[in-house]
């Protein structure tokens, strides 16, 4: 039976927290799906607790078992199986904010009822940062249109702290299948590509200014917890390389420019965090992989290159030489100040 929405959860021992994510869910009512994807757990009950809500909810949780394969393949499993007409990924370790998942849903019905469906619905998430007890609300009033269905040639400019995020879209399934949207295994970040490889298939927009997700940040063991980022700078550069790989910016660009601009400034934001991390590794071998990274983009696109080697972001995180790289730690610090983006 066709649902509105799939909501992919994966989940990986994660029994300490999940409920809270699966129970805002489950607020949404009988047309919605939950599929709970175990990617494999084995130190908690988190696979005891995905079968129960399962027998709990047979009309409206799934349970998936999976070896374990990281969190892009628990994305990949909700795809294969969503029999939403849309389709959202919620960590496991987040939730929605009930009133406006209500209407939200409310606004995706009222498109599916007038046969309408848009590709994709934008809505607010915030931060709810753990370690201060304090909450970041990013909005999008100053990009997009409120209220009415619109596409690329309609959007504003993205501040810094303004890209999209897995936490604030709502992709229509079958432009994910369509797109042939298929996330790497045991790779982290790997929501980056989530949000940025379906972008030029998408022809309709629509944005809700509400508050829907929100996002936990600042667990010690947390995957953009920034000695965690150190340590998996190899999967940030797996995406990284993903990203550069699957789309010519040049052809996007001639096809909708707001677009193609708001990509090469996602994909210089992803350039920037990894030449970051790897400044921060500090060993040679780090240091060689950021000059080959650079390098790779140099011998895929030399316009591109040079276009984003001087563009502000990535530039001041690939300083040359020992001072110059500890200015670009410090920029990263005070931006982090600032952002509090991790």
């Amino acid at each position: 039976m066709e649902k509105l929405i799939t909501f992919a959860v994966p989940c990986y021992n994660s029994a300490a927290y999940m409920e809270h994510c699966v129970d805002t869910l489950l607020q949404g009512g009988d047309d919605i799906e939950i599929i709970l994807v175990d990617d494999g757990s084995t130190k908690d009950d988190t696979p005891a607790i995905c079968d129960r809500y399962a027998e709990q909810y047979p009309d409206i949780v799934r349970a998936i078992h999976q070896e374990n394969g990281g969190h892009g393949e628990g994305v990949n499993q909700g795809i294969r199986n969503a029999r939403g007409i849309y389709y959202k990924v919620v960590d496991s370790d987040d939730w929605v904010d009930t009133d406006a998942l209500r209407q939200v849903l409310d606004k995706l019905r009222q498109f599916t009822r007038d046969g309408k469906p848009i590709d994709l619905m934008i809505a607010n998430y915030v931060y709810e940062h753990v370690e201060d007890n304090t909450q970041r609300p990013v909005n999008y009033r100053n990009v997009f249109p409120v209220g009415r269905v619109f596409n690329w040639r309609h959007i504003g400019r993205f501040r810094p702290s303004q890209y999209l995020l897995m936490h604030s879209v709502i992709y229509r399934t079958q432009i994910l299948r369509d797109g042939g949207l298929e996330l790497p295994k045991h790779t982290f970040y790997v929501d980056n590509i989530f949000v940025y490889q379906p972008l030029p298939h998408v022809r309709n927009i629509y944005y809700m200014d509400v508050d829907l997700y929100r996002y936990f940040i600042g667990r010690a063991d947390q995957s953009v917890n920034e000695s965690v980022m150190i340590g998996r700078v190899d999967q940030q550069l797996r995406v990284t390389y993903h990203m550069i790989d699957c789309w010519n910016l040049r052809f996007v660009s001639k096809q909708n420019k707001k677009l193609g601009r708001y990509m090469f400034n996602y994909l210089a934001m992803m350039m920037a965090i990894s030449s970051i991390f790897l400044t921060m590794d500090g060993s040679p071998e780090a240091l060689g992989k950021k000059t080959q990274l650079w390098e790779y983009l140099r011998t895929v696109d030399k316009g591109l290159y040079h276009r984003m080697k001087y563009f502000a972001v990535p530039a001041a995180t690939n300083l040359p030489n020992a001072p110059g790289r500890r200015m670009s730690i410090g920029l990263y610090r005070i931006a982090r100040k600032i952002y509090k983006f991790n």
